[in-house]
């Protein structure tokens, strides 16, 4: 670093992603939870020459377009809903709204790698909460908190989700406090929170068009809650970045978001590819919880993770893994296409054979 960076950012950690490795066209990469599928048909026809060639101007900063396709779709009104640049942008905003030293947030031990890394940028000291041993979320370790909840349902890594009842528990217990529900993962089996929004005035939804939306590229995500808490964060993105959706990514967005058919022809082949996965590597052994997610988060029987980790990569299938307590024995494989998936369960096999 150099001699002029703030001091309060040094010791930062930053958020590690997923590796992106290029030049190699043989590898599986099954790394980043990214979808095995290419966007709608209607994206690739709405993002034509005409549209490109208005680059030169500035994106509408108010993203009405896609604003007003996530509402439909939702079932909700559009001052209840803010685009981000991804769901990353999002969380950013509810750290910077919501949460100071007085106001400190509180999440598992064992979830998305983001949420530590905002809390040092924005200078803040969580509380983090233990998963149980089975590495589930109890609802009731986040009773009476009397500060900002952040719960990524499904959870990532591990790819368990809490039912509606369970964060209707929690939002029951902490109505003094936001609870933001991170449902990146939702719509691939998880219960999504969202009828609850109007019921609950302290309840804000986290989702992405990066996973069941094709989109990862595009760098689109939403909150959906009622209009106070949007405004409020909405205030956070107009103090930072008015234009943060990109003219291309909105349209895209819109296109995306209104195309439910090829969305749920998507959804219904990533879940039947995780059911297979899941029960070929169960039948070698694998410990794997259920997975409410376009990935699994699978226990090797007889090596550590780390070195599945390692000897998939040397058949060029790349997994992701964590080197950290309580995990270190496990990696999380997104769900890919079918061929994708039975390469590697053959992968697998010519590991286990030694």
């Amino acid at each position: 670093m150099s001699r002029f960076l703030s001091e309060r950012y040094a010791a930062i950690e930053p958020y590690t992603p997923g590796e992106q490795p290029k030049n190699n066209p043989d590898l599986i990469k099954l790394n980043t939870n990214e979808s095995p599928f290419p966007p709608s048909p209607c994206v690739l026809r709405a993002l034509n020459e005409a549209e490109t060639r208005k680059l030169n101007l500035y994106s509408d900063p108010d993203t009405k377009e896609v604003i007003d396709a996530v509402a439909k779709t939702l079932g909700v009104q559009p001052d209840q809903v803010l685009m981000g640049n991804g769901s990353d942008e999002i969380l950013a905003f509810a750290f910077e709204a919501f949460c100071d030293k007085t106001h400190s947030p509180c999440f598992a031990d064992i979830t998305y790698g983001f949420y530590p890394v905002f809390c040092e940028l924005f200078n803040l000291e969580p509380e983090i909460i233990p998963l149980r041993d089975d590495l589930s979320i109890d609802p009731s370790d986040y009773f009476d908190k009397h500060k900002p909840i952040f719960i990524a349902n499904p959870n990532a890594p591990t790819g368990l989700a809490l039912s509606r009842s369970q964060i209707e528990e929690i939002l029951m217990h902490n109505r003094d406090s936001i609870v933001l529900v991170d449902e990146a993962y939702v719509d691939f089996g998880g219960e999504s929170a969202l009828p609850l929004i109007e019921k609950y005035d302290n309840l804000i939804i986290s989702r992405t068009y990066s996973k069941s939306r094709n989109l990862a590229g595009a760098r689109l995500g939403f909150a959906v809650s009622n209009r106070d808490l949007i405004a409020d964060m909405a205030k956070m993105k107009f103090s930072f970045n008015p234009y943060n959706i990109n003219r291309l990514s909105i349209i895209a967005g819109k296109e995306a978001m209104l195309d439910t058919a090829y969305f749920d022809e998507c959804i219904a082949q990533i879940i039947r590819n995780r059911d297979y996965t899941t029960q070929e590597l169960t039948k070698r052994g694998f410990l794997i919880p259920d997975s409410k997610a376009n990935f699994i988060f699978a226990k090797p029987e007889t090596m550590p993770g780390g070195e599945y980790f390692r000897k998939l990569r040397e058949r060029n299938i790349l997994v992701r893994y964590f080197d950290k307590d309580r995990i270190r024995d496990y990696v999380r494989i997104t769900i890919g296409s079918m061929e994708q998936m039975r390469a590697l369960i053959d992968a697998t096999d010519d590991i286990l054979k030694g």
